[in-house]
């Protein structure tokens, strides 16, 4: 009994207990967390309901024969959890919702109309928003499509040899496959509704926790084949530099130039307003995971173009499609590797171009009376910003490849999936979008006068 006190009083003590204890003692974070867990359990069921005429059987027979997909499905199935291969309600998860925010976002340097509502404020931004949503359900509408398509057809898993793999659906007639559309599509508009559920009642960003949910749901499957395929001292080494590899992401992920700013008083009335020093912060990592995304998908395309120009049987493939199949198809060839770092590092130079803008920067700081410590304002401030981002987008765009290159390794050398979790995407993903949930819970824990869960 005293020794279970002792406990008791030692865990009280913890920072990190009683500032999770503090958590669950505010009701209004308790409800905002306990809403959230609801929404993420109910996403996850949905991604293991089949959608109509599945032959769900041959489905999960086909995964075990196969272990997966490469090239873009690959990317597709991590981010809906394994609900894509399963051809399930929620198959498509949140990648439509994700391609139609990087398509606007882009379009702002397009079309000036969208750069107006950007900078409208919240009217603009709602307006923006709404455009979002209706270029989602566009985009789910064509992906459902292909994924049909491509199912009835035997390809979804690259093994036409198997017999479970040509049979994946119970009928093919026309209103079963437009039924099957309607139902994803469907899903993906219920998907996007729990987002913006979780975003407004929850905790966090709710298609960032809905996308780190499916990213995390692969953990345990991924851990478990290098177990089975390489057994336990693998598993340990494997684990031992997982560990690692998270602090060092969240070293970078954390790193920023500080460039320092002073604005100048000014009287207006009998009020000084100005005067104050601040800094503008410039992350390492400025691109976050879009320049993996960007590259994987414009890699696949080759492979797409190839696939479908395979000869018919007896006859021998045309030189170039042989040569995409050897090179530029499997994530273990040297040469995919390289151009798949050489992507990456162009897209983030491509990526922090269009999202940070040096001149509007400079101009903003110009109009409220702010400058550079030893920088003139208007045109000089914009040429620092802009050199200051090209030297330090260099080692963050390096950094990304490095990290993108980790499945790519593990599939050479240790007999993993391209989902390997700790490596490429998934580790941005899991780090970035745990520190911004960790921060937001940290402020409201603060505004109620409470210490927060970071010191």
């Amino acid at each position: 009994m005293c020794a279970l006190s002792h406990a008791e009083i030692v865990l009280e003590d913890s920072p990190l207990f009683s500032a999770i204890a503090r958590v669950f003692r505010t009701p209004d974070l308790r409800r905002k967390i306990a809403f959230t867990l609801g929404i993420i359990a109910i996403y996850r069921l949905g991604a293991h309901v089949p959608t109509p005429f599945v032959d769900f059987p041959n489905v999960q027979q086909c995964l075990n024969q196969s272990g997966g997909t490469e090239g873009l499905l690959s990317l597709v199935n991590l981010f809906s959890g394994g609900a894509l291969l399963q051809l399930s309600i929620f198959a498509l998860g949140v990648m439509p919702y994700i391609t139609a925010t990087i398509i606007v976002q882009l379009l702002r340097v397009v079309i000036p109309h969208f750069e107006t509502l950007y900078k409208e404020g919240q009217a603009g931004q709602a307006k923006l928003t709404q455009y979002t949503r209706y270029l989602t359900i566009a985009l789910a509408l064509l992906q459902s499509t292909t994924l049909v398509t491509v199912a009835r057809s035997g390809q979804l898993f690259g093994s036409a040899g198997v017999p479970e793999c040509q049979q994946l659906l119970t009928n093919d007639i026309w209103w079963a496959q437009l039924l099957m559309i309607i139902t994803m599509t469907a899903g993906t508009g219920l998907v996007m509704w729990f987002a913006e559920l979780v975003t407004e009642r929850g905790v966090g960003n709710g298609m960032s926790i809905l996308i780190f949910t499916s990213i995390a749901a692969t953990f345990p499957g991924a851990m478990i084949s290098i177990l089975n395929a390489r057994g336990v001292e693998v598993f340990l080494l494997v684990l031992a530099v997982s560990i690692v590899i998270v602090a060092l992401v969240v070293f970078v992920e954390q790193s920023q130039r500080r460039i320092p700013v002073q604005y100048a008083k000014r009287m207006v009335g009998r009020r000084t307003y100005g005067g104050t020093n601040t800094y503008i912060p410039i992350k390492v990592n400025m691109a976050g995971v879009v320049p993996v995304i960007f590259a994987s998908s414009l890699l696949y395309i080759p492979a797409l173009i190839a696939q479908f120009n395979q000869p018919q049987a007896g006859q021998e493939p045309a030189p170039w499609v042989t040569w995409i199949s050897q090179y530029l198809t499997r994530g273990d060839h040297p040469l995919y590797m390289l151009v798949y770092f050489l992507l990456i590092i162009g897209f983030a130079y491509f990526y922090v171009a269009i999202t940070f803008n040096p001149v509007d920067v400079a101009d903003n700081m110009k109009k409220y009376g702010g400058f550079i410590p030893g920088i003139r304002a208007g045109r000089p401030t914009a040429e620092y910003l802009d050199y200051v981002l090209t030297r330090i987008t260099l080692p963050g765009s390096i950094y990304l490849g490095l990290i993108a290159l980790l499945p790519l390794v593990a599939l050479a050398t240790v007999g993993a999936n391209q989902n390997f979790p700790f490596g490429g995407a998934s580790i941005l993903i899991i780090v970035g979008v745990g520190l911004e949930t960790v921060k937001q819970i940290d402020a409201q824990l603060q505004q109620r006068h409470y210490e927060g869960l970071l010191r």
